[in-house]
């Protein structure tokens, strides 16, 4: 596609799909051509405030070369394969889609049309991954923690798929080797699905990652600490300093034995923004897709074998009488 502005259709008129609105408004690349949402007085209102028409699914796909889907986690399936089908290229929000053998559909027809699949995990367009990435060659151990007050919007799912999900792709992002097995635990406290969980996956290349989540907590904390033979980082996401213990760089640690402390911080840019401008360059370029249906599947398979072992843990505490 050589368009000089790409047209973007919106599906879903929440939260998010407001902050998705905007940024399409404001894109130097793109044109937002119209939005989607069941619920007319929400359509409405975001169609006002972003100067877009608000339109029924079917003429929005007619009006588009792209979508961006920002409906609910169980909607993603049906809505990415209607687009797909209909010759659009889909930015999906995470999880790509409810199940794997849905993951595999909506990656075979993307495809199968030489369409652009992307999925919305926002954490891999952030400055802080970058950070992380460029100083952490081959972990041997990570334990990643991310807690926040409770709210209501995004407790359609679990805790899991609502902010696990993201340090799961953070993580198999970093150690880039299958998983083989995992062991979790969790319950649901203030909604109907688990709220607070931990899981500690072990990857094959011997590599294990301990990951906390929990959306019940009093504040919001961020950090994640790791391991590897070059030496030893923390991380604390919410202040954005960083801080590492290695051979190779920063200052003499006195009586260190010839290591080196290395205390930096980084820039935040807006990741929404970079991730849209990903998209585009995907589509209008040929760019490469950085979060494709392979990497979005990976981190659902992640989640979904939480899940499946938090349920197993979950069996066992009732029969023993803990829960």
């Amino acid at each position: 596609m050589t368009a000089a502005a790409l047209r973007i259709g919106l599906i879903g008129a929440g939260h998010f799909g407001r902050f998705h609105a905007l940024k399409v408004k404001a894109a130097p690349r793109a044109t937002l051509a119209g939005l989607h949402d069941p619920e007319p007085s929400r359509a409405q209102a975001l169609a006002r405030e972003a100067g877009a028409p608000a339109m029924a699914l079917e003429p929005l796909l007619a009006a588009c070369d792209a979508v961006i889907i920002a409906a609910p986690a169980e909607a993603h399936f049906a809505l990415a394969e209607a687009a797909l089908t209909a010759g659009r290229h889909v930015l999906v929000e995470k999880p790509i889609a409810a199940t794997l053998p849905q993951a595999d559909a909506l990656a075979a027809l993307a495809a199968a049309r030489g369409l652009v699949l992307q999925v919305g995990h926002l954490v891999r367009y952030s400055a802080e991954y970058r950070a992380v990435a460029e100083r952490m060659g081959r972990p041997l151990y990570i334990e990643a923690t991310r807690i926040a007050p409770f709210k209501p919007r995004g407790t359609d799912v679990s805790v899991i798929l609502d902010l696990m999900i993201h340090d799961l792709d953070l993580v198999l992002a970093l150690v880039d080797s299958p998983i083989v097995s995992v062991d979790a635990v969790g319950a649901p406290i203030a909604s109907a699905h688990e709220d607070i969980a931990n899981a500690r996956v072990r990857f094959e290349n011997g590599c294990v990652a301990t990951i906390t989540a929990s959306r019940i907590s009093l504040k919001t904390e961020r950090k994640m600490r790791l391991f590897a033979r070059e030496g030893y980082m923390s991380v604390n996401f919410v202040d954005r300093k960083l801080m590492r213990i290695s051979r190779d760089r920063g200052l003499p640690i006195p009586g260190g034995q010839g290591y080196r402390i290395e205390e930096t911080t980084w820039r935040e840019h807006d990741a929404l923004e970079a991730e849209h401008a990903a998209f585009v360059a995907a589509i209008l370029d040929g760019a490469p897709v950085l979060v494709d249906a392979a990497a979005g599947r990976r981190a659902l398979a992640a989640a979904l074998a939480v899940s499946e072992s938090m349920a197993a843990s979950r069996a066992v505490a009732e029969a023993s009488g803990l829960l």
